[in-house]
């Protein structure tokens, strides 16, 4: 059985980002930005009802300020009361994952899009991803940088500015690029 690129891309594999599929739920998505975007000024339910319609799965009490970028939105879970602060992208291109009550930054971005490290592989404009997690009741300092497959402990704070390369182990602080514990 042949995977389509969408299932490639969801399970980490090779795949080609220009595959129309995967093009019209970016533009779905940029759509769905737009609107969410518009929402400072809103009730907070009815910015966590646009929320539910654009992302895979969002707890009660959700609170993301926008803006706010994503690719695809539908690989995107957050438990209850996750707080988002201004200018959060998260790359989406396969699971992420944010336990309860984790406090995220301004500007901080989580990335699970990757490259191939082959020039001739990345030359075929394919690409690949690897799922991010990350534990309940976690602080991340504004701008930080979390890389394809880490996987964050619960109850971790990671620094401002950290560039989180490795996983960051349950109730350690990280700092620093690369980040380290402290």
């Amino acid at each position: 059985m042949t995977l389509s690129n969408k299932q490639q891309m969801i399970a980490g594999d090779l795949y080609d980002a220009g595959d129309p599929e995967l093009v019209a739920d970016c533009a779905t998505a940029g759509r769905w930005m737009e609107r969410y975007n518009a929402t400072l000024a809103m009730d907070p339910a009815e910015r966590l009802a646009i929320l539910r319609d654009g992302l895979g799965s969002v707890g009660d009490g959700v609170n993301i300020r926008p803006p706010f970028h994503i690719d695809y939105g539908y690989n995107i879970t957050l438990g209850d009361g996750v707080f988002l602060n201004f200018g959060c992208v998260i790359l989406d291109v396969c699971a992420v994952t944010i336990g309860a009550k984790t406090q995220i930054g301004p500007g901080v971005q989580i990335l699970t899009a990757d490259h191939p490290r082959d020039p001739a592989v990345r030359a075929q404009m394919l690409e690949f991803g690897r799922p991010i997690t990350i534990g309940a009741n976690v602080w991340i300092g504004g701008g930080a940088l979390l890389l394809p497959g880490i996987t964050v402990g619960e109850d971790a704070i990671i620094g401002a500015g950290s560039v989180v390369t490795r996983d960051v182990p349950a109730g350690a602080t990280v700092a620093g690029n690369p980040a380290r514990v402290r």
